[in-house]
């Protein structure tokens, strides 16, 4: 592990016992997260960035320069379902643009707990339609971290159940499958965790649900039946509290019978990827997310 991960954990782990003291509210929390947005780093000259409706759900491309214009990553962001906007992610989506050399579409779904489930799932399908009105389902993939990354594989769900044309492939980055929180790694890794303090998922789990089933698989993709579903790859670090939500969900998938890969990364911290500017395992694991879609686009 590099000398600047060592650097991250560090850092991210002296801001998770700041938080265990100091429970945030939603709204501070966004406020803060606002005033962080202009000191991400802006993507390379020459990609494009542009604000589109997407049949009434905000969205924006980024297409970092030389990719192609005939495929496209549909990209769902993280942030516990409470939080997440383009510009806090304009340093990973042209990454991952350059690295799978295809557009990518941002969008802001409807956030809880103002907006509970399934609110997210039902604006990321409206999406997902908008989208394949306009580029062939089979030059699409999907890609989501976290929260996003079981959004993206719900999505799959919904889609695949209401007989809509499936994307050709996913990427699933640390995602949160399972809001009944039933994980091992939630308790064995609870303590080598340097970002994520498990005491906080159960309220952000209710605060989304608002008393839908913890177990519904539009909401907790862990407990739905895996057929069908496209290629899928899932990154995790080792000591995440969700590792486990990660590995019990490609089991499951490959269990149905779907291509499944997935990359268990030593000690990375919970979607590592959003610090690939600092990081260069961060790079790789958007490298290999990357080459994983060229493989699987036409």
């Amino acid at each position: 592990m590099s000398i600047r991960a060592e650097a991250l954990r560090l850092a991210l782990r002296l801001l998770k016992n700041r938080r265990k003291h100091r429970p945030v509210p939603v709204e501070t929390l966004r406020r803060r997260l606002r005033l962080l947005e202009p000191l991400v780093p802006g993507p390379p000259r020459g990609t494009l960035t542009e604000t589109v409706d997407a049949d009434g759900v905000r969205a924006a491309w980024i297409a970092a320069p030389q990719t192609r214009d005939d495929v496209c990553i549909l990209h769902f962001h993280g942030g516990a379902y409470m939080v997440g906007t383009e510009p806090l992610y304009r340093d990973f989506t042209w990454r991952i643009s350059a690295a799978a050399c295809a557009r990518v579409l941002y969008f802001d779904y409807r956030l809880a707990p103002e907006h509970p489930f399934p609110a997210a799932l039902d604006d990321a399908v409206r999406v997902y339609r908008w989208l394949a009105a306009r580029i062939e389902p089979r030059r699409i993939a999907v890609v989501g971290d976290s929260a996003g990354g079981g959004l993206a594989l719900a999505t799959l769900y919904r889609l695949r159940d209401e007989g809509f044309a499936l994307p050709c492939a996913a990427v699933a980055i640390s995602p949160w499958t399972d809001l009944a929180l039933t994980g091992e790694s939630l308790t064995s890794n609870a303590a080598a965790d340097p970002m994520i303090d498990v005491t906080a998922l159960p309220p952000i789990a209710v605060g989304y649900l608002s008393g839908a089933d913890s177990r519904n698989p539009y909401a907790s993709p862990l407990y739905g039946v895996g057929s069908g579903l496209p290629p899928t790859l899932f990154q995790v670090g080792s000591d995440e509290v969700l590792r486990d939500d990660a590995v019990r969900m490609a089991a499951r998938l490959k269990a149905a019978g779907c291509r499944t890969e997935i990359e268990i990364w030593p000690r990375m911290p919970h979607a590592w990827h959003l610090y690939a500017r600092i990081l260069p395992e961060g790079r790789r694991a958007i490298e290999n997310a990357g080459r994983f879609v060229q493989k699987i686009l036409p």
